[in-house]
């Protein structure tokens, strides 16, 4: 079946997973965000070539100039956090996965929404097992233009996938070892939606199954790396919430970087 690894289709057990570039990160964020970048940069050049010779106090010239600050200084300190998130540290060394699971799965789903970075990683990392590759891009319910962008960047190392309707899963039941949801859960905007998705993995979940969620959170961190941008995130609670509605419960916890927070996720009793 399209999107389940045979064991044929994976690396040899000692390969090792091919290497990003070394600003393969910090390049694809401003390729997905670019009409934002962009944008922000010719706005306030224009700011800095208009306001100057408005016919105004030059106490308001000065307020208007200062205002763009923030901007400048969020447009910086997003590329900086980027590179050191994406680039500069190893998040694509998945040994941590291996060592935060109860066990060694011997059946795992990898679940995205377009742009897989990880899949080849873990057929390497969890060799001789059963893995299936989940797209759960849906125009209907993502509509950030930057998925788009990421959906159509280049990818060699990608897996084929498996188009996926997030309600409906195509996972049996009660099969999965682990089920892992790195930075695809946030594209889905509404509490429901997050709530339906997790309750399909728990659908295919073993008993002593888990979850591996990887998100960004909206919290100071991100804020003060992203600006508003970290609104595109969700909060800790938020993603608690949302897990226990579909009958999961945090294991345990842990951050990647400041930046970037990582659960462990069981079945409730």
């Amino acid at each position: 079946m399209n999107g389940v690894l045979t064991h044929a289709d994976k690396p040899a057990a000692n390969a090792a997973p091919s290497g990003r570039g070394p600003y393969q990160g910090i390049t694809q964020i401003l390729l997905f965000n670019r009409r934002f970048y962009a944008g922000t940069s010719i706005a306030i050049a224009a700011l800095w070539l208009v306001v100057p010779h408005l016919a105004v106090p030059q106490g308001a010239r000065l307020l208007l100039l200062a205002a763009t600050l923030p901007a400048l200084y969020w447009l910086g300190a997003s590329l900086l956090a980027s590179h050191y998130i994406y680039d500069r540290f190893p998040l694509y060394d998945l040994n941590w996965i291996a060592d935060s699971l109860s066990h060694p799965p011997l059946r795992w789903a990898n679940i995205h929404a377009g742009l897989d970075e990880t899949s080849h990683r873990l057929a390497a990392l969890f060799p001789q097992t059963e893995g299936a590759i989940l797209d759960i891009y849906d125009p209907r319910e993502m509509t950030e233009p930057s998925i788009e962008q990421a959906r159509r960047a280049p990818g060699p190392s990608r897996m084929k996938a498996l188009h996926a309707d997030w309600r409906a899963l195509p996972l049996d039941d009660h099969t999965l070892d682990a089920a892992l949801v790195l930075f695809a859960a946030h594209e889905l905007r509404h509490h429901e939606a997050q709530v339906q998705l997790f309750g399909e993995l728990v659908r295919a979940l073993r008993p002593d199954g888990e979850v591996v969620l990887m998100e960004h959170l909206r919290d100071w961190p991100n804020f003060l790396a992203f600006g508003p941008g970290f609104l595109h995130f969700f909060s800790r609670a938020s993603w608690c919430r949302a897990v226990a509605e579909a009958g999961l419960q945090v294991r345990i916890e842990f951050s990647r970087t400041p930046f970037v927070h990582v659960f462990i996720l069981r079945r409730t009793p």
